[in-house]
């Protein structure tokens, strides 16, 4: 009755929703723990931009990776501005999705240690190849307050870390790779500037980060596993309609034929 599921073409669906199964099980799976690390992060940043800033030093040490509770945390730090050796951050875009640079400039404490300082959004203007015109930091000892972040990565960001960029232009913000140009100790990750504002608007400060809303992960997850239950349903029904259909045809070719009507 059924020895129509040993045809190649019945072994081939079974086997391709028996494997499709466990994979949108793994799916929502992937899901549910992109929401659940949303609201995780959710909750870290609505927590540090909430408590009183700290000094940068008591959170992060040269070569130190920023601790995943202290990520967007409130800092400050006293120094100067070293403008001679920042460097800008391609391919980043402000609030409104225009793309530009970030602007990196290198912040000396007045131990000597250097803690970077991303010191906001730039226009991406003229040759792409050339350093472009970066408004001048504030002169002079100064305190600096800002979000503490860590180090980006490829597999963080998603960006690449090309090689053979333009001079004093790169991808990722990378404390070891910016110690290694300066020569100096840097501090781990760096920070986002808040204050103080800069003359002029420029750069345009980054913007504290959305943490209200958790995404559509969830709903994903569900779906996914709704998916996962509707594929065997959905082979049942394919079978029961094959079998039906054969034995359709089988009373059809088994039935007499009708004798002709007397003349």
């Amino acid at each position: 009755m059924y020895r129509f599921l040993l045809s190649r073409q019945w072994v081939i669906l079974t086997l391709l929703t028996l494997a499709l199964i466990p994979t949108m099980i793994e799916l929502g799976f992937w899901q549910l723990h992109r929401h659940e690390h949303k609201v995780a992060l959710n909750e870290v940043i609505a927590t540090s931009l909430a408590a009183k800033p700290v000094p940068a030093e008591t959170l992060t040490a040269p070569g130190r990776t920023i601790a995943h509770d202290d990520l967007y945390r409130r800092v400050t730090a006293r120094g100067t501005f070293d403008p001679a050796h920042e460097v800008v951050v391609r391919r980043r875009t402000n609030a409104d999705g225009e793309v530009g640079f970030h602007v990196l400039t290198p912040f000396v404490l007045d131990d000597g240690r250097v803690l970077l300082v991303n010191r906001g959004w730039i226009p991406a203007t003229g040759v792409q190849t050339q350093f472009p015109k970066v408004p001048a930091p504030a002169r002079g000892e100064i305190t600096v307050t800002g979000r503490l972040m860590a180090d980006e990565t490829t597999a963080e960001s998603g960006i690449k870390n090309v090689r053979g960029l333009p001079d004093r232009q790169i991808m990722l913000i990378s404390s070891g790779q910016q110690a290694r140009q300066l020569g100096k100790r840097v501090l781990g990750g760096y920070v986002e500037q808040t204050a103080p504002a800069p003359r002029g608007g420029s750069p345009e400060l980054i913007p504290d980060p959305e943490h209200g809303d958790i995404g559509p992960h969830m709903a994903y997850a569900v779906q996914w596993w709704l998916f996962s239950a509707g594929v065997p349903v959905g082979w049942f029904v394919l079978v029961r309609r094959e079998r039906r259909d054969r034995a359709e045809a089988a009373a059809k070719e088994s039935a007499p034929e009708a004798a002709p009507a007397p003349v």
